[in-house]
Formats: C-alpha cells, sequence, structure tokens
C-alpha cells in the first residue's frame, strides 16, 4: 500500500512529534536515576561510620561502649541513653537531636558542647555529613533497621 502525498506529511508529522517526546521522557527517566548533589546516601553514610565506630554502635545488638549507642538517635533527647556515662555537659545540653542539631555537632563536637567528653575533631564535608545522618536515621530505638 503506498500512502498518498497528505497522508505521508500526516505520518511524517506525528513520527517528528513522537520522537522528541519519547527523547524527553527518556531523559526525565535517566536523570531521576542520577542521585542528586544534594541527596543524602545511606551507602557512604555507613562507609562514612567507620570513623564512629571505635566508640559508637548500631543495630539491634549495640551496647555502649567508649560512647554511647547510637540507634534512635533522632528525637531523642541530648545525654539520655540508659547505662552510658555522660558528661554534664551532654546531660545539660538541652539538645534534642535532629538533622539540623546532629549537622551542627558532628562538624565540631567540642565547640557544640563544651565539655563533652567526645574527642573528635568532626565531619567538616556537608554531603558526609547528610549521608552518615541517612545512615544513622535507618535505625530505630530497638536497633532494626527502617527500608
Amino acid at each position: 500500500m503506498i500512502a498518498t502525498p497528505a497522508e505521508s506529511q500526516s505520518m511524517s508529522f506525528r513520527r517528528k512529534t513522537n520522537c522528541p517526546t519519547r527523547e524527553l521522557v527518556v531523559a526525565a527517566f535517566l536523570l531521576a536515576l542520577v542521585p542528586s548533589a544534594n541527596a543524602q546516601d545511606a551507602a557512604a553514610g555507613e562507609k562514612s561510620f567507620n570513623k564512629c565506630r571505635a566508640c559508637h554502635q548500631v543495630g539491634e545488638s549495640a551496647k555502649n561502649t567508649a560512647g554511647p549507642y547510637l540507634n534512635g538517635l533522632f528525637g531523642r533527647k541530648s545525654g539520655t541513653v540508659e547505662g552510658y556515662g555522660y558528661s554534664e555537659a551532654n546531660k545539660n545540653s538541652g539538645i534534642i537531636w535532629d538533622e539540623a542539631t546532629f549537622a551542627d555537632y558532628i562538624k565540631d563536637p567540642k565547640a557544640r558542647i563544651p565539655g563533652t567528653k567526645m574527642s573528635f575533631a568532626g565531619i567538616k564535608n556537608e554531603q558526609e555529613v547528610k549521608d552518615l545522618t541517612a545512615f544513622l536515621k535507618q535505625f530505630g530505638k530497638d536497633g532494626k533497621k527502617s527500608d
């Protein structure tokens, strides 16, 4: 079957308008796969947590060591993990841990809570702080990882 010139032009027009739409859909899909520069990456945060492991634990079997366990950190008042001997500075800081207070603290613990027992220089890289936050937020009070 041979198309008339009018049909050919119509079919050609449809193809031309569909191609950019298809290309835009594919481009949008591919962009969605690329993580945003500001996205939090829990897997990268787990690697960053290696800096913390000497003193802190997370997970279902976590316990206090040189530092308190960090399960259920966000929403918790500073200095309240049972069985851990906090400094008076931590106990009296009045901090309720959320993303902002944690980010401020982890960048320079001794500046945020003078008198803290935590001897850590801090994490200065903003993305690393976000990633570490994403990792820690996965752990509920019971140490179970949320999906």
